[in-house]
């Protein structure tokens, strides 16, 4: 018989010297993925608003962001509660959170009728009657969850996706991650934004490029008539002669860079100020609706001083979107009005949806008679939801244990409901939404993988969803 071949161990050096491509080809890659990183780093210091590649098959090119500040009522709204109706004023059958806001008593039916409507069948309260003739048009998310009871916290995990940091917000995210369809216009626009709870981090870049930062049109506590972007039209110094500054002052940066390296702070004013200037060629007729119809004006409730300025924002809204900004978001609050109705429910959330309402139809109307619909995604709520148990005699505390948003366009499944809450709607039971999942749902619609849209500041990779987030396909159409 052969003697059988017995293969001894292989020494350390052996082992180096065969491994030794391997190592290289590691290395390698590891060259190409620096250069890749750079290559991208360098373009997005020429513009970070250039158009970038999704990382998927986009749904959505554009979003707009419909905030109801403050908190409205979901079982006021679009969650149909039978039982808080037939228990009225019975304690509730089960456990508060741990952690709430504020003392509440008992059950607290709606002061609001609910109907079916649509093909769908859809419960709405009459709220919405408006937009309740669009419900076969909307994806209703009833079990959508968040972590914090205070406004502030809230607010800052809706629009950053955390509540105790300054980070990017959802619509800087966005224009970093697949920049500006018009050069001439900034990626990502707010309208009438609060400056409560959070403020310019609501809407601000934090370490991200500075130009994905949302444009302001005005504030909240500003009116809509007088929101516009400040010093856009500075007609007393020609436009060659601010092109002629601009270029003395570039040249200028250009030379402390060459000899400083990279300076994030200074490239982002070395954007802004470009930006701005191109701006000034199509921002002013954007701002202007003086090419918009009657007909246009009376959809959104122009004609009515109730619905006027809501109607006026969405408008606006529309306008820049269908001029390739890629975010737009619409805030409805005021230092008087917003939908945080610890006392006097019925009529605080009366006001609030009477001046939404009509002009929340006239955008999906509109939106739909020109094809935007298609692939525009809007997205409507608030910071959280409302408890079905009584604050007072007539009012409700915040309630971010489950609370409602609902989708529209791009793609969703439509008229249906996704998710719910319990008997009563304190907390979300089936198909739970953390605002993370939201997040990571909404990028994926556009085409943005949550998980690989990240920016390395600090030592770290960041997200809008951190460490956290799944996208919730079930929607998708």
């Amino acid at each position: 018989m052969p003697t059988p071949h017995i293969q001894r161990p292989q020494t350390r050096r052996e082992l180096l010297r065969n491994s030794a491509a391997g190592f290289g080809y590691l290395g390698f890659l590891s060259v190409l993925a620096d250069e890749a990183r750079a290559a991208e780093s360098s373009s997005s210091r020429i513009d970070p608003l250039l158009p970038k590649p999704s990382h998927i098959a986009p749904r959505a090119k554009r979003v707009i962001f419909l905030f109801m500040k403050g908190g409205p009522s979901h079982m006021d709204t679009f969650d149909y509660k039978p039982l808080l109706e037939r228990d009225h004023g019975k304690p509730l059958p089960f456990d508060k959170p741990r952690v709430q806001f504020a003392p509440t008593g008992n059950l607290l039916k709606s002061p609001w009728e609910f109907k079916q409507h649509g093909q769908s069948g859809i419960h709405v309260s009459a709220l919405f009657p408006h937009v309740a003739k669009h419900v076969d048009d909307l994806c209703i998310l009833n079990g959508v969850h968040g972590t914090n009871a205070a406004h502030g916290g809230a607010v800052l995990k809706l629009h950053t996706g955390s509540d105790n940091f300054v980070r990017p917000s959802m619509g800087a995210w966005v224009a970093y991650g697949l920049g500006s369809e018009n050069r001439n216009l900034p990626g990502f626009i707010t309208i009438c934004p609060t400056l409560a709870h959070g403020g310019v981090n609501n809407w601000g870049a934090a370490f991200l490029p500075a130009a994905c930062a949302g444009t302001p049109l005005g504030h909240a506590g500003l009116g809509i008539d007088q929101a516009r972007v400040s010093y856009i039209d500075t007609r007393r110094v020609p436009r060659q002669v601010q092109r002629m500054q601009l270029d003395a002052v570039g040249e200028l940066n250009r030379e402390h860079l060459e000899q400083s390296g990279p300076e994030q702070a200074l490239e982002g004013r070395i954007h802004s100020f470009e930006l701005a200037y191109r701006m000034q060629s199509e921002m002013p007729e954007v701002e202007s609706l003086r090419g918009e119809t009657e007909v246009t004006r009376s959809l959104y409730g122009l004609n009515d001083p109730v619905t006027a300025p809501f109607g006026r924002q969405c408008l606006l809204a529309r306008r820049f979107l269908e001029r390739g900004v890629r975010f737009v978001q619409v805030t409805h609050s005021n230092a008087e009005v917003q939908w945080d109705q610890h006392s006097g429910l019925k009529a605080g959330h009366d006001r609030n949806a009477k001046e939404v309402d009509y002009p929340i139809a006239g955008l999906l109307t509109d939106l739909k008679g020109r094809g935007l619909l298609e692939d525009t995604l809007v997205v409507w709520g608030g910071e959280f939801g409302r408890t079905p148990t009584a604050q007072g005699s007539d009012g409700r505390d915040h309630n971010p244990e489950g609370f409602t948003m609902w989708f529209a366009g791009a793609g969703v499944k439509t008229g249906i409901r996704y998710g719910s809450t319990d008997d009563y709607g304190y907390y979300a039971a089936e198909n739970k939404m953390h605002i993370h999942d939201v997040h990571a749902t909404i990028l994926y619609m556009l085409g943005l993988d949550h998980e690989r849209l990240t920016y390395r500041y600090a030592g770290r990779d960041f997200r809008l969803t951190d460490i956290h987030g799944n996208v919730v396909k079930e929607i998708l159409a």
